[in-house]
């Protein structure tokens, strides 16, 4: 399948008769919510976001930077940056990328894996200091996968792309609650992970054979947004939803709690049990992680004390948490005497809630 250009005049929704709903299955694709790194350049390793929804897809280290910029086209106000630390040749078995699983609620009506699969198309804004042809993957994580090519043609200019991708009537692809839909923008990919671009293939790859490295560039730039999944062969106008729509979505995956999120007893001198409910319920049950540097307990009887560890996020008896909330036992530094605590003093971020996928 050719990759075509569509004029801004034609991205209306009135091509496809398109209801109103959830029309974009990516989440986050204006890179509006940055809920980790506010911004901030990260070094990632394999399976850290730079911004909410988009997870690094890597198996080498140091070889570049992300981050939420405030740079982009009409209409958007950021971008995903990423950014190449030196001159990198990839090996056959490395790769580096940008990678957003849907959640297959969000993807079952495309009917992939049946007889009536539907076809579906990705549009999306990208910009680079490198011009040539580039590539990306839509798969389904396992045995099938999609390899897409796009050219840049003009240098640090926003240009808009699509991809029309052939419903798949093979392979097998969630529906519930796990990944549905993995879409993969690929920044440097090894030999072993690539395949031919614009047809189905066999496998689960990360990227399409002929397209070109940016990791290879010292101080090469790469940056993408508004990124549109959806259902029909013609890509139509951008989804806007509101910020805290997006917010609301991204909370599903992973949210923050900091100061006054919690409220509890503490149980002994230097250990309290606190209750929390999610905002927005999680996707599954979502693990909790301290960030102890942000936050405190405070109590009247004692406070406030420096927190020191977090023992267990859990629910009931101990059995496990659910995706609407639960218990957290935390531990200070200092002694309380008793009595009702609550997270204060706290910046956002204090702990984190996951239930990426």
């Amino acid at each position: 399948m050719a990759l075509t250009q569509v004029p801004n005049a034609m991205l209306s929704s009135d091509l496809q008769g398109v209801t109103p709903g959830f029309k974009n299955r990516i989440i986050n694709g204006a890179m509006a919510i940055d809920q980790r790194n506010g911004g901030a350049s990260i070094t990632p390793s394999n399976g850290t976001y730079c911004v909410d929804r988009w997870q690094n897809a890597v198996n080498v280290s140091s070889k570049y930077s992300c981050q939420q910029v405030a740079d982009a086209p009409a209409g958007f106000r950021y971008s995903l940056k990423a950014t190449s630390l030196s001159a990198y040749t990839i090996g056959a078995g490395e790769l580096a990328g940008f990678r957003q699983y849907i959640e297959g609620y969000n993807t079952a009506d495309l009917s992939q894996g049946t007889s009536g699969a539907t076809t579906f198309t990705l549009s999306f804004w990208v910009k680079s200091s490198l011009t040539g042809t580039f590539g990306g993957v839509v798969s389904n994580d396992s045995d099938r996968s999609w390899a897409f090519t796009y050219t840049i043609s003009a240098a640090n200019t926003w240009e808009q792309k699509t991809i029309s991708i052939t419903g798949q009537t093979g392979g097998t692809w969630n529906t519930t609650n796990g990944a549905g839909i993995a879409v993969i923008f690929s920044l440097a990919c090894g030999s072993t992970y690539l395949t031919t671009p614009s047809q189905w293939n066999s496998n689960n790859s990360y990227g399409a054979t002929g397209q070109s490295s940016v990791l290879a560039t010292n101080g090469a730039t790469w940056q993408m947004t508004g990124v549109q999944l959806e259902k029909g062969s013609v890509a139509t106008a951008f989804d806007y939803r509101s910020y805290g729509q997006e917010l609301a979505l991204c909370m599903r995956y992973f949210q923050l709690m900091g100061s006054g999120g919690a409220c509890g007893v503490a149980e002994s001198a230097t250990r309290s049990s606190l209750t929390y409910l999610f905002p927005v319920p999680m996707r599954a049950a979502a693990t909790g992680t301290l960030d102890a540097s942000k936050g405190y307990l405070n109590s009247p009887n004692g406070g406030p004390n420096a927190v020191t560890s977090m023992t267990g996020f859990f629910y009931g008896n101990g059995s496990g948490t659910t995706d609407t909330g639960g218990w957290l036992v935390i531990d200070t530094a200092s002694v309380f005497t008793g009595g009702k605590v609550i997270i204060s003093s706290g910046t956002k971020g204090m702990i984190q809630f996951s239930a990426e996928l």
